[in-house]
């Protein structure tokens, strides 16, 4: 149950969006993702919350947006309005070393290396990618495209499970 008799502050606001995951990784929030950029409070209860979408014509975005005002709102919010950035462009780079690791628990190989590393958007499997359940690097990459477009489809040779590897950007 949400409390909406705490004062909203900045740092409450980042707590509670922190709440709000990520629909294709549930393991890690938003914020984790690094899709909340800014949040800025007036009159003590009109929040304007800025949010970079992790690609163009990323459809959660809707669904982003939705969640950040029905969140906000029932937390003592009196207006929400969400701003879109695309300046600087998002990028893997902000994740930081936990979120990769929440990832790899999840079963997901987080990015490897930086998004300007060889191993980029459109890996051609050349480099092996570390599999999140054994830790093999004896993987192949069957198919650029997983469930999402910013995921492939990777297969590990050692423990013979498909993964799927969150693709640098």
């Amino acid at each position: 149950m949400v409390d909406t008799t705490a004062a909203l502050t900045e740092e409450r606001i980042w707590d509670l969006l922190n709440d709000i995951a990520d629909p294709d990784i549930p393991v890690i929030s938003i914020v984790e993702l690094g899709l909340v950029r800014k949040v800025v409070i007036s009159e003590q209860t009109k929040v304007n919350v800025t949010i970079t979408p992790s690609y163009s014509g990323c459809p959660a975005m809707t669904l982003f947006k939705e969640e950040i005002k029905q969140v906000l709102l029932a937390s003592g919010a009196t207006a929400v309005e969400i701003s879109i950035s695309h300046s600087p462009a998002w990028s893997t780079d902000w994740l930081s070393e936990p979120t990769r690791e929440k990832m790899r628990k999840h079963g997901i190989a987080p990015p490897e290396g930086n998004s300007t590393d060889a191993v980029a958007l459109f890996s051609n499997g050349k480099k092996p990618i570390a599999c999140p359940h054994c830790k093999s690097t004896t993987t192949k990459l069957s198919s650029q495209f997983g469930s999402t477009p910013c995921k492939a489809l990777w297969y590990c040779n050692s423990c013979q499970q498909p993964f799927e590897y969150f693709k640098c950007y």
